[in-house]
């Protein structure tokens, strides 16, 4: 307990950002305001038990915050946090690595993406992620991280000069004390942290680094800088996948026709004899949408649906089906299908689906091609809508 209890502060420096200052904004959902705030509310009680230290309950929270809000940033990155801090790294690092695309200028997502990558032994990939955000990371925790990535010339180079400005704080010489100390030096590693801590304590830390600085895991310095115990983690739940919206068609550039010839001398044509000749069809262009003819081929089955949007209650969401119906008419050959948001809750969770994961995974994409909102995610006792005998349904 000591031992956390003496590098606990360097965690909550180098982290910091990834906790303290997660703020979940009102974002625009496909169902309006309830869904929004459902998810507001959970992000908030995920942000509490981080708080706690409840780590299970934060990641089940955000998780869910996530599920009703899937094209959220920030709800992305507080569940990246919540999977940190229960010791899930490969979750962690795929939450940040969504927050990101949606979020490209998310620094404290980067910075958390990059220990994740370190706990899970791709320093490459830290080193990668660290540099492609180097302006927007403080110093002195880019430079620790940079330590714990490997690099530990480049650590020293963005930790000294910071050291030396009149601004540098008991974080930053400790973080560079704490590098020092990964460099093998020692000496200066003591004098520096014994400019913050009074002497009976150095021993003390420094004993801690001695142990931080002999890994006998890749999640071994992140998990003691976290005061966390790495725990078997089977990935993202697939129901939480961020689906890539799709891209716009390039504009093709139309060469201009070329100026007329000019002749010195007008050549009369010469009549070519009439021959009767049937006249071809002319050809039609081709639209700039997929033909829907191309969503009509069989769909393999499988437990996966696609997620059209949660709802007040059965009748707001038939009135959902209705309006995706009247988006994009290829729905119609699915089954609309649901599920209550809680026991007790009278909200109500479309889907469509029980199909393989990529035939959901494209029929998601035309959907939002078209303007909708959906996510795929598996079933999860997902039961025929209550009206379906008032909808076409399609065959199986």
């Amino acid at each position: 307990m000591r031992r956390v209890a003496l590098i606990g502060a360097l965690s909550l420096a180098l982290l910091g950002v990834g906790l303290a200052e997660v703020v979940v904004p009102a974002s625009a959902t496909s169902d309006g305001g309830v869904r929004t705030a459902d998810a507001a509310k959970y992000a908030e009680r995920a942000r509490q038990a981080l708080a706690q230290q409840r780590w299970n309950r934060a990641v089940r929270d955000s998780e869910v915050a996530v599920a009703d809000a899937p094209a959220d940033g920030e709800h992305r990155r507080l569940l990246g946090v919540a999977y940190l801090r229960a010791g899930r790294f490969v979750s962690a690092a795929r939450a940040f690595e969504d927050a990101l695309t949606l979020r490209g200028d998310d620094h404290a997502a980067a910075l958390d993406l990059a220990l994740a990558q370190v706990a899970l032994g791709r320093w490459d990939r830290a080193r990668a992620t660290l540099a492609a955000h180097a302006g927007g990371i403080a110093a002195s925790d880019h430079g620790l991280a940079l330590a714990l990535a490997g690099d530990l010339p480049g650590a020293l180079q963005v930790l000294m000069p910071a050291v030396r400005r009149a601004e540098a704080d008991a974080k930053t010489r400790q973080n560079l004390a704490l590098t020092l100390a990964l460099a093998g030096q020692w000496p200066q590693a003591r004098a520096l942290a014994a400019y913050d801590l009074p002497a009976d304590a150095v021993d003390r830390r420094l004993a801690a680094w001695a142990a931080l600085a002999q890994p006998r895991a890749a999640s071994d310095q992140v998990a003691a800088l976290l005061g966390i115990t790495p725990v078997s983690d089977p990935g993202l739940p697939l129901a939480l996948a961020l689906v890539a919206p799709v891209p716009a068609a390039a504009p093709v550039a139309v060469a201009a026709p070329p100026p007329p010839a000019f002749v010195s001398q007008i050549v009369p044509p010469t009549a070519p004899p009439l021959v009767s000749r049937p006249v071809p069809p002319a050809a039609t262009a081709p639209t700039s949408r997929a033909p829907v003819a191309s969503y009509q081929r069989p769909l393999r089955s499988g437990g996966y649906v696609i997620q059209l949007g949660a709802y007040e209650n059965v009748a707001v969401a038939r009135d959902g089906w209705r309006g995706a119906l009247r988006r994009w008419p290829v729905l119609a050959r699915l089954r609309p299908t649901g599920i209550p948001a809680g026991k007790g809750s009278t909200r109500y969770r479309l889907s469509v689906g029980g199909i393989a994961r990529g035939d959901a995974i494209e029929l998601c994409r035309g959907y939002r091609a078209r303007g909708g909102r959906c996510f795929v995610r598996l079933a999860a006792g997902d039961r025929p809508a209550p009206w379906r005998r008032g909808v076409r349904l399609a065959a199986k």
